[in-house]
């Protein structure tokens, strides 16, 4: 017995799961001696060892060889199995093994002694898998049989070892080598052997075979011309006597089962058999049981070949069905172009299945093949064959998938988009081994279950007025449906035959429509046949949902020719849904025409009561203009009152816009309108739309108010109402491009934002000088200048003063005899000459017409300006020209104006 020089093996324990210890079960005393002496040979080898404080006690089971000698397992299905975490570890299939053989002309194989007793495992594992004897307790120090990851465990020991060596295919303890030659073999041969010797691995020599073109491998004979079955598997199925029950017949589809990739004609043979073992069906072993029975013998004895798969060669699914089953043939084509078989796959159709529609049994077998395929086609490049012309628009790989299918077809369009393949129409003549296999399906285990789908949409409708039964039933008797219904089942017919108009809407969605349960889907949606129609319609109007709603409500669960111009008739001639129909669709906004002049149309609303207050809102529609004017109340008298001021500052409107209130409409408000000659539009009532400008400025009116007044609770109503018109006089319209002051006013109403202005003084100054030149020169006065100032004193005019120093630059402050200081402007001052003596020498007069005065520029000289001398000053002066003075007349419209 070999033994692995590397590290031990090992498993995980649950450690919810508590050690089982059993006792030791009574042996045959015909075996008691063989058993003794494997044990004292396990002990001897090391694979044994005695020990004596066990947690894990499993009894043993006793296997006797074809040379007389014993096996001992242990049973631990009953104690450490249940206690074993998995092992993450797949074991490749035997299909997976055989479709790697392509290119191999020589094989060999190779047997391991005692595989699982190679290999050691940990102290843990060790005590874990302790057996119990007569002769005691023996911990097992080597990997045991009957352990369940123990398969996983040791194939994942010989892959790792046999990595990297190609043509070396190892299932659990038999190896087998594939080459291209004898001497591409034998180097594969020596690299195994090299690498068993360096690990202290045994082979049992008697069961190795070298250098061989056929062997016998995992149940197959494997040549390089392709697959056999073995002779001693054949002889077992042709030597099998006939089935006198169920279980005997079970028995013999089993064994046959094993190799149905071998019978492409499987599928209509053992259609009888398969049907013999129905639940419902009395055992009768008839003719037609008997023929079926000796011809699956005789397809197996004539020993069929399946080619070998190769990856580098083009991939063919033949796929078709029948009523009764689908098939498939898996191929490609060898160097001379000629196809051969790699596998065949059938299966019998479930009851359910067999009442699809013949386009949903083409695409189950195209579904079927893929699935059962699934490891040759994934990730490579197929050519899938069918007979089915109407699956190349559904599963065309180029094309979106269809918006109307099944729910069933849907599934499965998206899932084959996972592959890549092209789909091909072959007539059904030139794919008779697929169309062999539909007709006799191999059986299925379990029928697959009716989509939930399908299910909801025939039995959703309250079973009271209508049911999946009641539709099955109308659909028999309805003289198209149930000729579309029988076209379903066996095929529709050629383009070319011509049909009443009734049949169009049908052939139309041909490829569309199914049948589940004796009733017609168009994808999702159940036809209702005519006897059903007066009833669906009324269930579905029930809740009177309207047009749009009902025909919603339709889609997702029936159809059937002109539903919707029906469903649109039944809602327009309903009573109730007519008196209750929503609002017309609004019409387009119509614009007011454009207002002549400035305040010649204004508009009027109330807004309120906010915080409190009403307030009358008036705009001007060529301007903009906003008034707000706080009112204690709505009345004609109030409003009429607000409007004369206004009227006072801005003249009177052509035209008032208003809402339809008792404020407006009253016989008071009516005689003022009518005395001032305005006329008055009335908007539609309930329609504030149609006061627009008001109804937006009401609005805005209160957002600023709340805003200002929330964000400071000293910012009171009035305060808040004056700032908000100041900045609404001021801003620029977004109709009008300017603002409104400008436009009533024709000017802009001054604000702190010209403050920011830095020149804001002296342009203000300049626009002064410029607009109203002075015509004389002003009169200047120095210090203790003798002059009368003007007394407002009842009886005196003018008093005699001095003038002490000067205040402005037309301002001075005076003094009177009696010491009183005065300040007075310079119109209200005027020279006094006083008498004095002549002498010779003529002194300066202090008049204005021969001294240099000091001007107001001169005393407050402004900036970037020069003073210059007197003479320049009045020259300049002079010629300013002061412009004519306007005359103003009010407008005539005022004239007959009447408070």
């Amino acid at each position: 017995m070999g033994s692995y020089r590397g590290p031990p093996v090992s498993f995980s324990l649950d450690k919810n799961v508590k050690p089982i210890m059993l006792k030791a079960r009574k042996v045959p005393f015909a075996l008691k001696d063989k058993i003794e002496v494997e044990l004292d040979r396990l002990i001897a080898q090391g694979v044994l060892e005695p020990i004596t404080h066990p947690k894990w006690c499993t009894p043993i089971v006793t296997v006797c060889k074809e040379n007389g000698e014993v096996r001992i397992c242990g049973d631990y299905k009953s104690t450490l199995n249940s206690a074993l975490n998995p092992e993450p570890y797949s074991v490749p299939s035997v299909q997976s093994i055989i479709s790697t053989l392509a290119g191999g002309k020589v094989f060999a194989k190779l047997d391991m002694a005692q595989a699982y007793l190679q290999l050691s495992v940990n102290r843990e594992a060790a005590e874990a898998q302790t057996i119990i004897t007569h002769k005691g307790a023996f911990k097992c120090n080597r990997l045991q049989f009957g352990i369940s990851v123990a398969p996983q465990i040791f194939q994942k020991f010989i892959d790792n070892r046999l990595s990297g060596i190609s043509g070396v295919l190892p299932y659990y303890d038999d190896i087998l080598l594939v080459g291209s030659s004898e001497i591409d073999l034998d180097s594969k041969v020596r690299a195994v052997l090299s690498r068993f010797r360096e690990d202290g691995l045994h082979l049992r020599k008697e069961k190795c075979v070298f250098r061989t073109k056929t062997i016998e491998f995992l149940g197959f004979r494997i040549s390089e011309d392709g697959l056999r079955p073995t002779k001693d598997k054949i002889a077992a199925i042709t030597n099998a006597p006939q089935p006198k029950n169920k279980t005997e017949l079970q028995a013999f589809l089993g064994l046959l089962n094993f190799y149905h990739v071998f019978l492409k004609d499987k599928a209509t043979i053992a259609n009888p058999l398969h049907a013999l073992l129905r639940k419902d069906v009395p055992w009768q072993w008839r003719s037609e049981e008997r023929t079926a029975f000796a011809l699956l013998k005789d397809s197996l004895a004539k020993e069929p070949v399946l080619g070998h798969y190769s990856e580098q060669k083009d991939l063919y699914l033949t796929c078709d069905a029948s009523p009764y089953g689908v098939g498939c043939v898996l191929s490609q084509r060898d160097d001379e172009g000629r196809e051969y078989p790699v596998a065949y796959h059938s299966r019998t159709l479930s009851s359910a299945e067999r009442n699809f529609a013949q386009i949903d049994k083409e695409a189950l077998a195209i579904i079927s093949g893929i699935k059962k395929f699934h490891e040759y086609v994934y990730g490579r490049k197929i050519t899938i064959k069918t007979d089915h012309k109407p699956l190349l628009g559904i599963f065309n790989p180029r094309k979106g998938v269809p918006e109307i299918l099944s729910p069933r077809m849907l599934r499965w369009a998206l899932m084959i988009s996972a592959y890549d393949y092209d789909l091909v129409y072959v007539p059904g003549s030139k794919i008779q081994n697929a169309d062999a296999l539909s007709r006799l399906p191999q059986k299925v285990n379990a029928p697959e279950p009716p989509s939930s789908d399908d299910v909801l949409m025939l039995e959703n409708i309250p079973e009271k007025l209508i049911c999946a039964k009641d539709i099955a039933n109308e659909t028999k008797k309805d003289p198209v449906l149930s000729k579309v219904l029988q076209w379903v089942w066996k095929g529709w017919p050629d383009d070319k035959i011509k049909f009443s108009e009734e049949f169009t809407p049908y052939l139309h969605r041909k490829n569309e429509i199914s049948c589940y349960q004796d009733c017609l889907l168009w994808g999702t949606r159940v036809i209702v046949p005519l006897g059903g129609r007066k009833t669906v319609l009324n269930l579905l109007h029930s809740a009177h949902p309207g047009i749009v709603k009902m025909k919603s409500l339709a889609r997702s669960y029936v159809w059937w020719p002109y539903l919707d111009k029906q469903i649109e008739h039944l809602v327009n001639t309903c009573g109730q849904c007519q008196e209750s129909r929503n609002m017309p669709k609004k019409s387009p906004i119509h614009p007011w025409e454009w207002a002549r002049a400035p305040w010649t149309r204004i508009h009027l609303d109330f807004a309120g009561p906010f915080k409190g207050k009403m307030f009358l809102i008036i705009i001007d529609s060529y301007s903009k203009w906003l008034e707000v004017k706080i009112v204690p109340n709505t009345s004609s008298a109030v409003t009429i009152d607000v409007l004369r001021g206004l009227f006072a500052t801005h003249g009177v409107p052509d035209v008032v816009v208003s809402d339809n209130g008792t404020s407006f409409t009253s016989e008071e408000f009516q005689k003022f309108l009518k005395k001032n000659l305005i006329r008055q539009a009335l908007v539609a009532p309930y329609h504030p739309s149609s006061n627009g400008q008001a109804e937006r400025m009401v609005q805005n009116v209160k957002n600023a108010l709340k805003k200002m007044t929330d964000s400071n609770e000293q910012t009171t109503i009035q305060l808040a109402l004056h700032r908000y018109l100041l900045s609404q006089h001021i801003t620029p319209h977004c109709e009008t491009g300017r603002c409104p002051s400008e436009i009533l006013m024709g000017r802009k109403l001054g604000s702190l934002f010209d403050r920011l202005q830095p020149n804001f003084r002296k342009e203000m100054l300049s626009k002064q000088e410029t607009k109203y030149p002075s015509k004389e020169v002003s009169r200047c006065f120095q210090e203790n200048d003798t002059v009368f100032a003007r007394s407002f004193t009842p009886g005196q005019r003018w008093l005699p003063s001095k003038v002490i120093e000067t205040t402005g630059p037309l301002s001075y402050k005076v003094q009177t005899p009696d010491g009183k200081m005065l300040r007075r402007h310079t119109d209200q001052l005027r020279n006094r000459v006083c008498g004095q003596e002549t002498t010779d020498e003529v002194t300066p007069s202090t008049s204005m017409e021969t001294r240099a005065c000091v001007t107001p520029t001169q005393l407050f000289p402004q900036p970037n300006q020069i003073v210059g001398p007197e003479t320049e000053t009045v020259e300049q002066a002079a010629e300013v020209k002061k412009p004519p003075a306007r005359v103003r007349k009010p407008p005539r419209y005022l004239e007959d104006y009447d408070e």
